[in-house]
């Protein structure tokens, strides 16, 4: 039997749910029945509005898919002024003010506490300026992800920003792929560096050769969420640039009739392959979808793959880079991925006045401001802006990345955001780094759904609960040893739910015996790799130390983490006659 959410979808889905989201903004939040919430907000997810937990109710989130993430000029402005209108919430958040934008891990962005009646003005902004939040979220095609600097890139051998532009157009908005089984999330991948992270997409396509003749090979079934994770399968498919969005669309319809509608769980596409194989995968593809004999793979350059691969790294565009023409690009550090408004703003103005003004996100929630003439290259370098977003940043600040956690999001367990902020700063001032690491990732997820991608970091944090001194209090679960490149692995989970407070002493204690034990000039992730399993839990114990989490009780059940008043009671939600705040649990 079709789930819930296939029986809302065969109702109303796709680009049709514009017009009721209008209408509701029109009537106002309470126009919205009780008992149809959760089929409207799951609608409402295909146009990149995701509302808020519980105690926020009447907020959204708002997600801009932003292909490849670029940003054209004049775009990153328009966000920053939408933001500032329209994303101001009843509480600032303490490290970041009233009104920010967050970058994601997906090249997109996200506002958050909009309100339904302004949805209608936000999109007039956002689509006169070429921006969209069409299938930024739902069961459809989702941001194409790939190297952030396609085109500028001195490391590529396609530029692959012109075949993600054509998917982007292709697939966005059109009916015949508006309702799929899940997301769809897709990888474009024209350089060396792997930095596209093919692996843990649904669909990648990556940089090969063939009789002499430059492609891409296709994988089919990557991807992190909840305990599943997969590695991206090779599906023996070579196709020419002119292709990929044939085989793009055969995928897509093969996803579309095959995907487990009768439960959510499984319906993503790499349980369709654990299923049939990729040789199935591959059969099926040529038998029922394609109308041209499928070429086999060819000579891949994943053996140069660098990106989160454990060493020193180009992959992560942090930093000064040459660009084919002679002009520059400059990879600026956002810890954990989040600007306050005024500070988005300066960086438009610096892409204005140094660059082209176009602007780049990347898969590190991280920001490049591209086309920077040599001759400008030390005025830019000197902006004050810099200071807080380094192009040369301290490790712990460049490796750390972070979901959006209990502050908006109903399924996280624990707080991130600000807390990696703290320990990030903690790291850097108390722990030596060990020699000649240069790149050290910490990924903080709120839940097990991964949003921060901790199955590919060094260190991997996933939220959970635990009780201290009789004390219910968040912790986290940690692994080890994650990472893309040439042979990719997922974290080995070490750890099991450490209060919060004692993880920075746990990761101060862990790189002291990597310093100490290390042989030669070994990576940490080759230290991790040669560990059996008893050495692995071994390796460091969690320990309390100088560090104080301000974050340690259930943020969950508050109605925000950061307000002086956080019990539910003290929501500025709308209530019903109780003086409850009312939600899709009533």
């Amino acid at each position: 039997m079709p789930t819930d959410v296939e029986q809302w979808k065969d109702e109303v889905y796709g680009n049709e749910i514009r017009e009721h989201l209008f209408r509701f903004a029109e009537e106002g939040w309470d126009a919205i029945p009780e008992e149809e919430e959760d089929a409207w907000f799951e609608r409402f997810k295909w146009w990149g509005l995701y509302h808020q937990r519980k105690g926020q109710e009447s907020y959204f989130m708002m997600r801009i898919g932003t292909p490849n993430g670029v940003l054209e000029p004049g775009q990153l402005r328009t966000v920053a002024e939408v933001a500032d209108e329209y994303a101001r919430g009843p509480v600032d958040n303490p490290e970041f003010g009233a009104a920010y934008c967050d970058w994601t891990t997906r090249q997109s962005i996200q506002l958050h506490w909009i309100k339904l009646e302004d949805v209608p003005d936000i999109f007039e902004k956002l689509e006169s300026n070429g921006l969209t939040t069409q299938q930024a979220c739902g069961d459809s095609w989702r941001n194409i992800v790939g190297c952030p600097v396609a085109g500028k890139d001195t490391h590529e051998h396609v530029d692959a920003w012109p075949v993600a532009e054509e998917l982007h157009e292709t697939f966005k908005g059109n009916d015949d792929y508006s309702n799929l089984p899940r997301k769809w999330k897709v990888s474009v991948t024209g350089c060396d560096q792997g930095c596209g992270q093919g692996d843990i997409n649904d669909l990648a396509f990556e940089p090969a050769e063939k009789d002499g003749e430059l492609g891409f090979n296709v994988r089919i079934g990557g991807g992190l969420a909840r305990k599943e994770p997969r590695f991206a399968r090779d599906v023996d498919i070579w196709v020419p640039e002119e292709k990929v969005t044939d085989i793009a669309g055969a995928a897509t319809e093969l996803f579309h009739d095959h995907g487990d509608r009768e439960d959510r769980y499984n319906a993503r596409i790499k349980f369709l392959v654990d299923e049939w194989g990729a040789d199935k995968v591959r059969r099926v593809l040529q038998e029922d979808y394609v109308d041209w004999e499928l070429e086999s793979a060819g000579d891949d350059l994943r053996d140069q793959y660098t990106y989160n691969a454990g060493g020193h790294e180009h992959g992560d565009h942090v930093g000064v880079h040459e660009q084919p023409d002679g002009n520059y690009y400059v990879g600026l550090n956002v810890l954990v991925g989040r600007q306050g408004v005024d500070d988005v703003y300066e960086l438009a103005d610096l892409a204005d006045e140094y660059g082209s003004g176009e602007v780049r996100l990347t898969q590190r929630q991280n920001v490049i401001v591209t086309d920077i003439p040599e001759e400008d290259l030390d005025d830019f370098l000197a902006a004050d802006l810099l200071d807080d977003y380094s192009p040369d940043p301290h490790p712990f600040m460049r490796g750390s990345i972070a979901c959006t956690g209990t502050e908006y999001c109903s399924l996280s367990i624990v707080e991130t955001k600000n807390r990696q902020v703290r320990y990030a700063r903690w790291l850097k001032e108390n722990v030596d780094v060990p020699d000649g690491v240069t790149d050290f990732h910490i990924h903080l997820s709120g839940c097990t759904a991964s949003c921060a991608q901790p199955q590919i970091a060094d260190v991997s944090l996933r939220g959970m609960k635990t009780r201290k001194d009789g004390e219910p209090v968040e912790a986290l679960d940690v692994g080890l040893g994650g990472g893309l490149g040439e042979n990719p692995q997922f974290a080995e989970w070490v750890e099991m739910r450490v209060p919060a407070d004692e993880v920075p002493g746990y990761i101060q204690n862990l790189l002291a015996t990597y310093e100490d034990e290390r042989e030669g000039e070994e990576t940490f992730r080759e230290f991790i790799q040669r560990q059996d399993e008893d050495a692995l839990q071994a390796l460091a114990d969690p320990e309390e130390t100088d560090y104080e989490d301000p974050y340690m009780h259930n943020t969950k059940m508050t109605w925000y983490p950061y307000a002086d008043e956080d019990d539910m009671g003290s929501s500025p939600a709308p209530t019903n006659g109780d003086g409850e705040p009312i939600s899709a649990d009533d």
